[in-house]
């Protein structure tokens, strides 16, 4: 993996986490829609939409 894929990787799993331990609720729905399409984004091998996800789903959790 390139470093790249790396950050993305450990970003991705930063954000699971996040998500994880939020509480339920309207802003945990919204979090995991961007995670779900990031998720998508990164099986497509596509590393800015999966990070621009990432950032919606860490702005949507805040």
């Amino acid at each position: 993996m390139t470093p790249e894929q790396n950050k993305t990787a450990e970003k991705m799993t930063s954000v699971k986490a996040a998500w994880d331990n939020a509480p339920a609720g309207p802003k945990k729905d919204a979090a995991l829609k961007h995670y779900q399409a990031a998720e998508k984004a990164n099986t497509a091998k596509n590393d800015a939409d999966t990070n621009k996800e990432l950032d919606a789903a860490t702005h949507a959790l805040a």
